[in-house]
C-alpha cells in the first residue's frame, strides 16, 4: 500500500494556493461519491480555513499523533469528517489514499464520523453536535491547569492551543451555551473556535429557526470575538487566527462567512450539498468549475509537497524534546510526574493507597450515607493521586464531591476542583475532553436523576473508553421530600444499558471504597457511582468477601443450610435483604443474600464464579429501589423482583419506602412466592 506522501512523487513546480484548498474539495467529493454517503458540503466550504490553520498555525507531528505538547484539533461538526481525513492524509498521517477510498466502509480508518482510536490524529469522537466543542473546552482547561502545575520559569513544557471547528448546528445545541459560558468564565485563552457560518442545515436556510446574534452572544460570555471574516480569503483567515493567538486572556470565536459546498456550480449554498453525494454529473461540473483537472483520488506531487507537515512536525517535536530534557535536568521530579500523568499511569504506590482507603472504611465501620462514604474515599485517595480533578454541577455540598484539599479553579487560579455550575451535560462532555487531553482523571457530580441531562456525553465517554468518573447521589426514592421530579427510578437500570459503562451502587462504606478504587484503576472505560442520600448500615465481611466486591456480585451472607432461594440486592436495599434473610431463617427457609454493586463487573466474571454465586435452578428475588424489568436477566420470568415501577412521591424517605412496599416484609413475601 502506498503511503500518504510517496517519495516517488516529486514536485515539478510549486502548487498554486487555490490548488491546496481544492485538493480538500476533490478528496471530499470523491470519497463521498464513492461511498454514495456522507457530507461533502462542509469540507468544501471550510477548505480555505483548513489550509490556513493546518499549514500555517497548527503545531503537530504526523509521525507522532500522541506528542504531548501538540495543538489539539477538534472537528465538532463531525458530519464533515472527510475534511479531517483529507487533512490527515495530505499532511502526512498514516491515513492512505486507500483509506480515503474506504470512507464509511466496515472497519476502515475513515468511519462516517471521526472516532478516536480508529484514525491516527483524531483527538475525539464527534458527530453529536456541540459535544466536540465542549470536549475542546475540556482540553483547553486541561492545558491551562497542567501549564500552571508543571511549567517553571524558563521551562514551558506545556504550551499549546486547542482549535475547534463548529457549525450552525453545534451552536444551536444547548450544550454550546453550557460549555462556552464556562470557558469564558474560566478565561481559557488558548481555545480558538472557528465558526463555519454558512447559514445552511439539513432542513435548509437556518434563518427560519436560528437568528441568534452569535458574536454578541459570545461576547456576553466573555469571549474575544472576531466577526465577519471571509472564510474563503486565506489572508483574512490568517489575520484572524493571528489576532486570536495574540489574546491569551480569553477564548476566541472567529466567525467565518462561508458558502457550503463551495465550488459546486449547481448545489453550493443549498441544503442539497449538506448530506448527500453530489452525483457524478455535478462532481464533473465541480472539477471544471474549480479547475481541478485530475482523476478521482489523484493528488499532484506539487500539492502533496506543499501540504506535507512531517518535516516541520519533526522539527517542532525535536525542539520540544530538547526543552523537556533541559526541564528534566532542572526539575527531575516534576518531569517524572508529568510523564506518568500523560501516560495515564497510576502512581507506583497506588496499590497501597487503594488498600488503605478500603481498610479505613472497614475500621470506621460507620452507618452513613454512601454519598458520605464516597467523600471519605476521595479524602483517602486524593492526597496520593495527583491529577484527580473533581467538580460538581452546583451540588458540591449535596454530592459531597469535595475534600479537605480541594482548591477551586478560576480564571486566575489553578486548582483541582471545578465548579461547573448548573451544566450537567456540559460538565460531562468537558470531563470527556479533560480525559482525552491527558494528565488528569476527571470526576464530577450531580443528582442521579439529572444524569438524563448528561446521558449522551456519558454514552460518548463509554464509546471512547475514557476514564471519566460520574458521582451520582440521591439515587432513589430515598431522596424523600423533593418528590418524583428528583427521585431517580429508572436511572440506575437505564445507565446499566450503556455498553462499557460500569455502574456501581454500593451498599456501605466498604463497597464504596472498593468501587472508587476499581473505577480509578479501570483504564478502558468510564464508571458511575449511584449513591444514597440516606444512611445505610455498615456490613461486616471476611477478607475474602472484601476481595470479592471487585467481582461485582458476591455472596454477602450465606444461608443457614442449603439455600432455598437467593436474594440479590444493591445499595440501600441490601439491608432489607439481610433483614428478610433473618426472618426467613427463623421460619425455616434458609436463603442466600447476594450483593451485586456492579452488574457489568459481575457479568465479566467467568462462568464458574457466576454459577457459584447464583447456582442454576436456585430461585431468585431481586430487591432494588427502582424499575424491575432490568432484573429479569438475573431472576428470570419465574423469579420475583421487588422494586418501584412508577414515579415516586413527595414525603420523608421512610414514608415513601413504606408506601411502595420496600421493606423486609415484602421481600419475605416475594421469597415465599418463589421458594
Amino acid at each position: 500500500m502506498q503511503s500518504a506522501l510517496s517519495p516517488k512523487r516529486m514536485a515539478t513546480s510549486p502548487a498554486l494556493p487555490s490548488d491546496l484548498a481544492n485538493a480538500i474539495r476533490a478528496l471530499a467529493m470523491d470519497a463521498v461519491q464513492k461511498a454514495n454517503s456522507g457530507h461533502p458540503g462542509m469540507p468544501m466550504g471550510m477548505a480555505e480555513i483548513s489550509e490556513v490553520l493546518w499549514r500555517r498555525f497548527l503545531r503537530h507531528n504526523p509521525a507522532n499523533p500522541a506528542w504531548a505538547d501538540r495543538d489539539r484539533f477538534v472537528l465538532s461538526n463531525g458530519h464533515g469528517s472527510m475534511l479531517q481525513y483529507a487533512l490527515l492524509h495530505l499532511t502526512g498521517y498514516a491515513v492512505s489514499m486507500d483509506d480515503l477510498k474506504s470512507f464509511r466502509q466496515m472497519h476502515s480508518k475513515t468511519p462516517g464520523h471521526p472516532e478516536v482510536g480508529a484514525t491516527p490524529g483524531v483527538e475525539t469522537t464527534t458527530g453529536p453536535l456541540g459535544q466536540g466543542l465542549a470536549n475542546a473546552v475540556g482540553m483547553a482547561l486541561a492545558e491551562k491547569l497542567l501549564a500552571a502545575e508543571f511549567n517553571r520559569p524558563g521551562h514551558s513544557v506545556v504550551d499549546h492551543q486547542t482549535y475547534a471547528f463548529v457549525g450552525d448546528g453545534c451552536l444551536m445545541e444547548g450544550i454550546s451555551h453550557e460549555a462556552c459560558s464556562l470557558a469564558g468564565t474560566l478565561g481559557l485563552g488558548k481555545l480558538i473556535v472557528l465558526y463555519d457560518d454558512n447559514g445552511i442545515s439539513i432542513d435548509g436556510k437556518v434563518d427560519g429557526w436560528f437568528r441568534d446574534n452569535t458574536p454578541m452572544r459570545f461576547a456576553a460570555y466573555g469571549w474575544h470575538v472576531i466577526p465577519k471574516v471571509d472564510g474563503h480569503d486565506p489572508k483574512a483567515v490568517e489575520a484572524a487566527i493571528a489576532e486570536a493567538r495574540a489574546d491569551s486572556s480569553k477564548p476566541t470565536l472567529i466567525c467565518c462567512k462561508t458558502v457550503i459546498g463551495k465550488g459546486s456550480p449547481n448545489k453550493q449554498g443549498t441544503d442539497g450539498v449538506h448530506g448527500a453525494a453530489l452525483g457524478e454529473a455535478e462532481v464533473l461540473a465541480t472539477r471544471d468549475a474549480i479547475g481541478w483537472n485530475h482523476p478521482p483520488f489523484e493528488i499532484p506531487a506539487a500539492v502533496y509537497e506543499a501540504w506535507d507537515q512531517r518535516p516541520r512536525g519533526a522539527e517542532l517535536e525535536r525542539d520540544w524534546n530538547a526543552r523537556f530534557e533541559a526541564y528534566a535536568k532542572a526539575h527531575p521530579d516534576l518531569a517524572k510526574e508529568f510523564r506518568r500523568r500523560m501516560a495515564g499511569q497510576l502512581p507506583p504506590n497506588w496499590g497501597e493507597v487503594a488498600e488503605a482507603a478500603v481498610a479505613k472504611a472497614i475500621e470506621k465501620a460507620e452507618t452513613i450515607a454512601t454519598r458520605k462514604a464516597s467523600q471519605n474515599a476521595i479524602e483517602a485517595i486524593a492526597p496520593h493521586l495527583p491529577g484527580l480533578l473533581g467538580g460538581s454541577a452546583d451540588l458540591t455540598w449535596s454530592n459531597l464531591t469535595n475534600w479537605s484539599g480541594s482548591k477551586s479553579v478560576s480564571a486566575t487560579q489553578a486548582g483541582n476542583y471545578v465548579h461547573y455550575g448548573v451544566r450537567e451535560f456540559g460538565m460531562t462532555a468537558i470531563g470527556n475532553g479533560i480525559a482525552l487531553h491527558g494528565g488528569f482523571i476527571p470526576y464530577s457530580g450531580t443528582f442521579l436523576v439529572f444524569s438524563d441531562y448528561a446521558r449522551n456525553a456519558v454514552r460518548m465517554a463509554a464509546l471512547m473508553k475514557l476514564r471519566n468518573l460520574f458521582v451520582y447521589t440521591h439515587d432513589s426514592i430515598g431522596l424523600g421530600e423533593d418528590g418524583p421530579t428528583h427521585q431517580a427510578v429508572e436511572h440506575v437500570s437505564s445507565l446499566r444499558l450503556i455498553p462499557n459503562l460500569d455502574l456501581w451502587r454500593p451498599c456501605d462504606t466498604t463497597e464504596t471504597a472498593v468501587a472508587w478504587a476499581a473505577a480509578i484503576e479501570r483504564g478502558d472505560g468510564p464508571s458511575a457511582f449511584a449513591l444514597s442520600r440516606q444512611n445505610v448500615p455498615f456490613v461486616k465481611r471476611s477478607p475474602e468477601q472484601v476481595a470479592a466486591i471487585r467481582r461485582g456480585g458476591y455472596v454477602l451472607s450465606e444461608a443457614a443450610g442449603a439455600p432455598k432461594a437467593a436474594i440479590i440486592a444493591t445499595g440501600s436495599e441490601v439491608s432489607l435483604a439481610l433483614a428478610a434473610q433473618k426472618t426467613l431463617s427463623e421460619a425455616g427457609i434458609p436463603v442466600r443474600v447476594v450483593s451485586m454493586p456492579c452488574t457489568s463487573a459481575f457479568d465479566r466474571q467467568d462462568a464458574a464464579w457466576r454459577a457459584a454465586v447464583l447456582p442454576k435452578g436456585l430461585p431468585r428475588v431481586s430487591v432494588e429501589a427502582g424499575v424491575t424489568d432490568f432484573w429479569r436477566k438475573y431472576v428470570g420470568l419465574e423469579g420475583a423482583a421487588v422494586g418501584v415501577d412508577r414515579f415516586g412521591e413527595s414525603a420523608p424517605a421512610g414514608a415513601v419506602y413504606k408506601h411502595f412496599g420496600l421493606d423486609a416484609e415484602h421481600v419475605v413475601a416475594a421469597v415465599k412466592s418463589v421458594a
